[in-house]
């Protein structure tokens, strides 16, 4: 009796096994940032690109105010609270739940829209931060220039919020990924502070596109334009 043919999943038409997905689990379990993330109790690898931008660009200090934006599932949001030691104030936005963090107010709101933003706002309190970073991404289609678009658009939004809420001299670090727009956005954020970097850390995947924009130093003039 022939044996019957395998029947193809809807989801894989051609029947033929993913040798990328075997490829990217052994590559993710095998990764040595996502080992010492597991090692130090860090929800995500993630952790130490902001380690890393914190400690080169001198971005935290003791009794500091700090937005987390695109939080979920809270690995920059922990190593802020660490850092901070409860002196200082963390406020982790997304629109994920994630599992509470000590010395770290969770606000679960859609950053993009105007009822997500005033959650935010409301949350500040009228009272300025020191600094803001952002790790937002959006939901990938698989058409490059509609999620770079998107993307770059994330990014704006993030500094729209520093512009308008860090105080004179604040910093804001978020990730972009490079492609179309993302010079004219670094240009946007040497318009506004005083420095502007692109940081590439160890832990960003070598083949990935992905960098961070850091700002030093909001300008006052920026501020006061911003209302």
């Amino acid at each position: 009796m022939a044996t019957p043919a395998k029947r193809a999943s809807p989801l894989n038409p051609t029947g033929k096994k993913h040798r990328f997905g075997k490829a990217w689990m052994h590559e993710h379990v095998t990764d040595h940032w996502v080992n010492e993330a597991r090692r130090l109790g860090y929800r995500s690898r993630a952790a130490f690109k902001l380690i890393e931008i914190l400690e080169r660009d001198h971005l935290l200090k003791p009794g500091m105010r700090v937005v987390d934006l695109g939080a979920a599932p809270g690995s920059w949001s922990q190593v802020l609270a660490q850092r901070l030691g409860g002196k200082g104030r963390v406020f982790a936005v997304d629109l994920l739940d994630f599992e509470p963090i000590r010395n770290v107010t969770a606000l679960k709101a859609d950053f993009a829209s105007d009822e997500g933003l005033a959650t935010v706002e409301a949350a500040l309190d009228g009272v300025d931060v020191d600094l803001v970073v952002s790790d937002m991404a959006p939901n990938l289609s698989g058409i490059e220039p509609v999620d770079q678009a998107r993307g770059v658009h994330l990014a704006e939004l993030a500094l729209e919020f520093a512009i308008g809420w860090l105080k004179p001299g604040g910093d804001f670090a978020v990730k972009m990924f490079q492609g179309e727009g993302f010079d004219a956005f670094k240009r946007q954020v040497e318009g506004h502070f005083a420095k502007a970097y692109v940081r590439k850390p160890k832990a960003s995947r070598d083949r990935s596109r992905e960098v961070f924009v850091v700002g030093k130093g909001l300008e006052a003039a920026a501020r006061d334009a911003a209302g």
